[in-house]
């Protein structure tokens, strides 16, 4: 049984824009592999919410947070949510970022 999923909008903020910078940087059937990559994850998520790693960050903000790694090709970006009774997915965005930081930030 899959749990209901909520997207942030920083999350869709996030999506966005990688998606434009695939656009830009490689082309439309990248940014639409990409899409369609995070879109797997997050319903592997809503399958499986333990699948991912709780994370330990010191922000009360982020006591609960999860992350995931986005399916393959593109699994450097992160994709991270809270699981309870249902999932909410709060940031995606590339692994080698300062995250502790960055997930605090409005998106760029």
């Amino acid at each position: 049984m899959s749990l209901e999923i909520s997207i942030a909008l920083r999350a869709e903020q996030d999506m966005t824009s990688q998606y434009r910078w695939y656009l830009e940087n490689a082309d439309l059937d990248v940014a639409e592999r990409y899409l369609a990559a995070v879109h797997d994850t997050i319903l592997q998520i809503a399958e499986f919410p333990d699948l991912g790693v709780r994370r330990r960050f010191l922000a009360p903000e982020l006591a609960h947070i999860w992350s995931v790694q986005v399916k393959k090709p593109f699994g450097r970006h992160l994709l991270f949510y809270m699981a309870g009774n249902s999932i909410r997915i709060e940031r995606v965005m590339h692994g080698a970022r300062d995250l502790p930081n960055r997930l605090l930030e409005d998106p760029l």
